[in-house]
């Protein structure tokens, strides 16, 4: 018989292949496609672990605080009213967010706008501010509480710099010579400044002249006219405009300019406007003619 010949049984020409599966028939994966140990199934790299919750609250925490303050110095600041100088618009205990973002871009307040601003000196002088614990003054300097320690005050912008504000007894307010309509904002009872009357005021350039709407109960601009500026405060001092009582939720509301500082020829600028167009404009006129008249005499 020759070598390598077949026995006289034929075998399939398929054989079935060896079972070579790890004991208890796991499944292998295949090559290249399985985990080694420590590896993520890339390339035998580490696998990254999860980090704790606990790890990342301190971070979480941090940047929270870093937004915080951020926020509130250049965005917007909550300010807690502590008198009745602004009723009804404002009532003791509410909250109100300031808006800080405008001035950085070189906006000014403007008349009827409530607005917040450091104690130009000797306004709050005799006023007494309670000393905040670790906690109040921790949370005052992320802006999350309204400051106890910094004399500020919030009242309403009356004139700008430039006008010229008046109120005499038993009158309106004047600004610019016009009266203004009071009765939206006014505390219910009071009058525009019978308490104290005052004016003419001319407001210098870079400064405002304030009033509180609960006027007979309101130490203003009027009282503090043997200061510097007549009474009247710095741009400089103003930390922004009042937008929104934010608490309590029951008084939510916004603070819009009332539609009297709205009343045309209310800007003196813009009063002064058409009369200075009128005379830059015959100014061209009178010198025309009077070049016409010569003109006509020389040649007679």
């Amino acid at each position: 018989m020759a070598v390598g010949a077949r026995s006289g049984h034929d075998e399939p020409e398929d054989r079935p292949e060896r079972d070579e599966s790890p004991a208890g028939g796991a499944a292998v994966p295949p090559e290249g496609e399985g985990d080694t140990p420590g590896s993520d199934g890339d390339g035998g790299r580490p696998a990254r672990r999860q980090r704790s919750f606990w790890l990342e609250l301190p971070l979480l925490v941090g940047i929270a605080l870093v937004l915080a303050l951020l926020i509130k110095t250049f965005l917007v600041q909550a300010f807690s009213i502590p008198s009745d100088s602004m009723q009804n618009t404002l009532q003791r205990g509410d909250r109100v967010l300031v808006d800080k973002l405008t001035p950085w871009f070189g906006s000014e307040p403007e008349r009827g706008e409530v607005v917040v601003f450091h104690d130009p000196g000797g306004w709050l002088e005799d006023t007494v501010t309670p000393e905040p614990n670790a906690v109040q003054k921790f949370l005052s300097f992320i802006g999350l509480m309204p400051s106890s320690e910094e004399k500020d005050l919030i009242k309403r912008v009356i004139a700008v710099g430039g006008d010229t504000v008046e109120c005499k007894e038993n009158g309106p307010v004047t600004v610019n010579g016009k009266s203004l309509d009071e009765k939206s904002f006014i505390f219910p009872g009071n009058t525009p400044c019978n308490d104290k009357p005052f004016g003419p005021i001319k407001v210098p350039d870079g400064r405002i002249f304030v009033m509180g709407d609960h006027r007979q109960n309101s130490l203003d601009s009027r009282y503090h006219q043997e200061l510097p500026g007549q009474g009247t405060v710095s741009t400089d001092e103003v930390v922004g405009r009042a937008v929104v009582v934010a608490w309590p939720l029951g008084r939510w509301s916004t603070l819009p300019v009332p539609d009297t500082f709205d009343q045309p020829g209310l800007n003196a600028a813009a009063a002064m406007a058409p009369a200075a167009l009128g005379v830059a404009g015959a100014v061209p006129l009178v010198l025309w003619r009077r070049r016409r008249l010569t003109a006509g005499r020389t040649a007679g």
